[in-house]
């Protein structure tokens, strides 16, 4: 799958899975014989991960070292949990605000 279509799946731009995957927080993507990105499985659940990871708000320097950690191999597992459980933590506390935000305004439209 290239490029294209594969932003077109995600409802990403091109320009966004290439930045992504420059500033590692994909793995390099498989090429084909012309050089060109040739997306196989494995990269496309990277591209999904990532997307909904960020889409939540997780910061990129977090993901990259996921990333890397990652594809250093199984001996890093702790530590990829530990960034997991971090950004975790960090989800539920705006889930937090974002509810009481959520209560304050139902409460404001009630007064219409």
């Amino acid at each position: 799958m290239n490029i294209s279509e594969v932003a077109a799946q995600f409802e990403m731009t091109p320009a966004t899975i290439r930045y992504y995957e420059k500033e590692g927080l994909i793995p390099p993507i498989t090429r084909n014989e012309s050089g060109t990105r040739d997306f196989q499985e494995e990269d496309l659940n990277w591209v999904e991960f990532i997307k909904c990871m960020r889409d939540s708000g997780l910061s990129i320097d977090s993901l990259a070292k996921y990333s890397e950690l990652y594809q250093q191999g199984d001996g890093t597992l702790v530590e990829r949990k530990q960034i997991l459980m971090d950004e975790y933590q960090k989800l539920l506390e705006k889930q937090k605000l974002i509810n009481g935000t959520v209560t304050r305004l139902e409460q404001k439209l009630d007064n219409y």
